[in-house]
């Protein structure tokens, strides 16, 4: 995160937004995985979103089932946004990654959960601002018992990220990367097809100029 607050300003950017509806308190969430050090030595600024008041309606027209939802307004002000997930086991949603991060930029969650949730993450991802980078941190993986794990044998260092504009095939390729420690079948991941058939993106990776990079 410190990296990327960097390379925003040096490309011009007024000022850099980090934030994220976290399950439990955010500034906890924010000191405790050295996130809020990292933005701040950067330059970055984090700011909360635990309250409804953060937020603000748009519409969803193409949704299926999430016609509208709240989404934080430093989204809706910025010009621009980068999405940036960690790649997880999930125990609804089966995998955490670019299209299920959206949950954590929007108000009420409770209603994903109680209408289809596959279903409404896609929805929630036909908003027409989309986000200009989404990156897939898979430096460490928890590869199960997730969202938020039981040991440190829940995790897998694969040193590893995922770069792209397209959200769908950002998700389709860290699926297949994750099958590498843990057995998850892409057809499980009903989000995925769901987003396809929206046009949201493309899960037909094949149909893509992908660069592999070591460093």
């Amino acid at each position: 995160m410190g990296a990327l607050v960097k390379k925003c300003l040096q490309a011009g950017a007024s000022k850099v937004t980090v934030f994220d509806n976290t399950c439990d308190n955010w500034q906890k969430c924010y000191a405790s995985s050295g996130i809020a050090n990292a933005v701040k030595a950067a330059g970055g600024q984090i700011v909360p979103a635990d309250t409804e008041a953060y937020y603000a309606e748009v519409s969803l027209p193409r949704g299926v089932k999430l016609k509208s939802t709240k989404i934080h307004k430093a989204l809706i002000e910025a010009d621009a946004w980068i999405n940036v997930p960690v790649l997880k086991n999930h125990g609804g949603a089966k995998i955490t990654c670019c299209m299920k991060n959206y949950m954590g930029i929007v108000w009420d969650r409770r209603y994903f959960h109680r209408n289809d949730l596959p279903q409404c993450i896609a929805d929630v991802c036909t908003w027409t601002k989309r986000p200009v980078l989404n990156i897939v941190d898979a430096y460490r993986v928890m590869r199960k018992n997730g969202p938020k794990g039981t040991s440190a044998g829940d995790v897998s260092v694969l040193k590893t990220l995922i770069a792209s504009s397209d959200i769908v095939a950002a998700d389709t390729a860290a699926i297949n990367f994750f099958n590498q420690v843990e057995t998850m079948p892409i057809e499980s991941v009903t989000y995925i097809a769901k987003a396809h058939a929206l046009k949201v993106g493309t899960s037909d990776l094949s149909k893509l100029n992908i660069a592999r990079i070591k460093v």
